[in-house]
Formats: C-alpha cells, structure tokens, sequence
C-alpha cells in the first residue's frame, strides 16, 4: 500500500502519523493493499477553490476527497483481493482551516488531522453522511477507527519504553543492533 502525504499548507504537520492513521484505516477496512493514496495538504485559497469548484459552496472547508473512478464500478472494488495497483483517490486536508475547529473541540491539530484523515479515506471508499443513517454509521466508524489506531499506538509506546526500561535494569542498553550507543 503506497500513501503519498504532500505539504503545501505552509502548516507543519506530522507527515508519519498521517500515513500511519490512513494506513491503519484502510487494513482496518480490508482494503487491498496493492492501492495507491495520495494525500495533500493545502492552504485556505487553494481549498477554498477546490470547494467552490466542486462542491459549488463558497469559502473553505476542512477535508475533501476525490474517489478515482475506475474503482467506483463493482467489478473493482478498493477491497477486492485481486485489485491490482491502483489509485484509490485523493484527500485533501486544510490544516489553517482544521486548526480552528481543532480549537473548537478541545484538541491538538494533529488530533483532528488524524480525525479528518479518517474521515477522507472512509469518503473514498464510498461512505457519507447525508442522510442521517448515514451519518450514524460513518461517524460511528470514524470514531471507532480513530480509537483503536490510537490504543494501538498507545500500546506500542508502551511497550517500547517497556523494552528500553528492561535493556537499562538488565544492562544491556547498546547490545543489541537497534540502539546506536
């Protein structure tokens, strides 16, 4: 599974975790990982044109997603196990706009980077929320995504201060291959 994260916010954000949410969204949803991601982060002016010219609303917004459509046919599906290498479609972050709502809901911006991020792949693989069903069941997949992908990581950090906690106990912090000292 090839993810492609682009900067052109002008915002820095945490390229790694961005993957690593997407990635972990799209094992999660069983999609093939022989697709293609690509994932761009972008200023006001240039989300505020996206918008007006294919949502046909005025000003910015926080995320976009451009499904591919040669996946959109039933007979290639992004989870089907035999896709073949292909582009799934493009999410389209803005962190300046994502900032203020991050403020909004009590959290950091990579918080609601990860969070918009999710919600970008779950668009691409074809859910919405216009209906209020809909909705129900896209953020209820958004948010449970996002929680498990952060237990994850919280178990692997654990884990791994674990593992230096022991090597410094046992003294055998620089014996092994990953520890340069």
């Amino acid at each position: 599974m090839s993810i492609e994260v682009v900067n052109e916010s002008g915002v820095a954000v945490d390229e790694s975790q961005i993957v690593s949410v997407a990635r972990y969204a799209l094992d999660a949803m069983r999609v093939s990982p022989a697709v293609e991601l690509a994932i761009t982060a972008v200023t006001l002016d240039t989300m505020s044109e996206l918008h007006e010219r294919w949502m046909d609303e005025p000003g910015p917004t926080d995320v976009m997603a451009f499904p591919m459509d040669e996946l959109l046919d039933d007979t290639r599906r992004p989870d089907a196990p035999d896709i073949g290498p292909a582009l799934l479609g493009d999410v389209i972050l803005c962190p300046a706009f994502a900032k203020d709502q991050a403020v909004q809901a009590g959290h950091a911006l990579a918080d609601e980077l990860h969070l918009l991020t999710v919600h970008g792949v779950l668009h691409l693989l074809g859910y919405d929320h216009h209906e209020p069903d809909e909705e129900r069941e896209m953020f209820a997949l958004q948010n449970k995504l996002l929680h498990d992908w952060r237990s994850e990581r919280t178990r692997a950090a654990n884990a791994e201060a674990q593992r230096r906690n022991d090597s410094r106990v046992l003294g055998t912090v620089g014996l092994d291959n990953d520890d340069p000292r």
